[in-house]
């Protein structure tokens, strides 16, 4: 047997997911062939520091919903700029740990998600699975997002940026005439439905502000849309290939945090959605469309509405999307032909691919 591939899976993080993001790093550990791959946990705590754990698993919690990540005993590790002869050092013993193969970033929200991990990586020469910096970052920020999806024609719900830094303000009467009621005001880089209200008055309204300001600087204002609420994964580099789609059928209000990752019985997912083949070749089409104006790489799951005269939206796009025991993105690929071990082989072989692309780009001019 050859060398195993020594790969590793960063989880936990500074954003409101933190606890969503060792959920699915715990399954990601799970379904990963351990005869392929050696392990190396990098758990990243609420406060910005790396540990390393070499038992890999008790740095995860086992037997609860959201597990917490556990530092006990593990040593504070950093990655090292190109250049370096190791990759990883131990900050508390000021020695080197070796190289990496491979990251796979499993960390939702900003400070993971958002390009900033992805950028590391990049420093320390070392391959990342997913999107790369510019897809990273703009697959965070919804409102970039959805002006560059506008921008290339492709549907989108209506939608209002609001800015803390600016003082601009709109009323509620303002929002409601130009966006309709009921409508959703959400942080514009935080996931997971962390920190988004349904509101339907004066008062939600002020409430939803305040709260969706605790978690972001910017803010959207979105159109509540009437359909059926539908997702579809995309897996590739230059040649991405779309999942069937799935569709969720919350029994919440609106597909909340707690209806996605606290409640069992929050939604019912519906895999393969039940679309007539022309809306289910749309919703693919749209999919991948969207993952290339955003210049994403590697995987990505887009989120959808189906109005019901049969109009496809696209709401948003997640670079690093769930995979929880109940997540869409490994459940669509799973229906689609490709088990959950073969799918992380697969984002690997991508990460490593467009790796050794860049790796023959000139740096020097001729």
């Amino acid at each position: 047997m050859g060398k195993k591939t020594r790969i590793g899976i960063v989880f936990g993080g500074r954003s409101a997911e933190h606890e969503v993001s060792i959920q699915s790093a715990k399954n990601i550990i799970d379904a990963i062939d351990a005869s392929k791959y050696e392990i190396v946990l990098l758990g990243i705590d609420r406060e910005g520091r790396w540990y390393l754990n070499e038992s890999s698993l008790p740095l995860l919690e086992a037997g609860k919903a959201l597990p917490n990540l556990r530092t006990e005993g593990a040593r504070e590790v950093a990655l090292a700029p190109r250049g370096s002869s190791t990759q990883l050092v131990d900050l508390s013993a000021n020695k080197g740990m070796g190289t990496l193969d491979v990251v796979f970033p499993v960390l939702h929200g900003p400070y993971g998600e958002d390009g900033t991990v992805q950028g590391l990586c990049k420093l320390a020469n070392i391959p990342c699975v997913g999107a790369g910096v510019l897809g990273s970052a703009v697959g965070m920020d919804k409102d970039v997002m959805k002006r560059l999806l506008r921008d290339a024609g492709i549907p989108i719900p209506r939608f209002i940026a609001l800015n803390r830094s600016s003082g601009r303000r709109i009323s509620f009467t303002e929002a409601g005439k130009e966006l309709g009621l009921p409508l959703f005001v959400k942080p514009a880089n935080c996931g997971s439905s962390v920190g988004v209200s349904k509101v339907r008055t004066q008062a939600e309204y002020s409430g939803a502000l305040e709260n969706a300001f605790r978690y972001d600087t910017k803010i959207l204002l979105e159109e509540g849309i009437v359909g059926r609420e539908i997702e579809c994964s995309v897996l590739g580099n230059s040649n991405p290939i779309a999942s069937v789609p799935g569709e969720i059928l919350p029994t919440h209000d609106f597909y909340d945090y707690e209806a996605k990752y606290i409640d069992e019985h929050g939604a019912a997912l519906e895999i393969p959605a039940r679309l007539d083949p022309t809306a289910t070749e749309e919703v693919r089409r749209l999919a991948v469309r969207a993952f290339t104006v955003l210049c994403c790489e590697g995987m990505a799951r887009v989120d959808m509405f189906l109005r019901e005269g049969g109009q496809v939206l696209v709401n948003e796009i997640n670079t690093i999307p769930g995979f929880t025991r109940i997540s869409m993105y490994p459940k669509l690929w799973e229906a689609s032909g490709i088990s959950y071990p073969e799918l992380i082989d697969r984002l690997i072989s991508l990460a490593m691919e467009r790796f050794e692309t860049e790796q023959g780009l000139a740096t020097a001019p001729a």
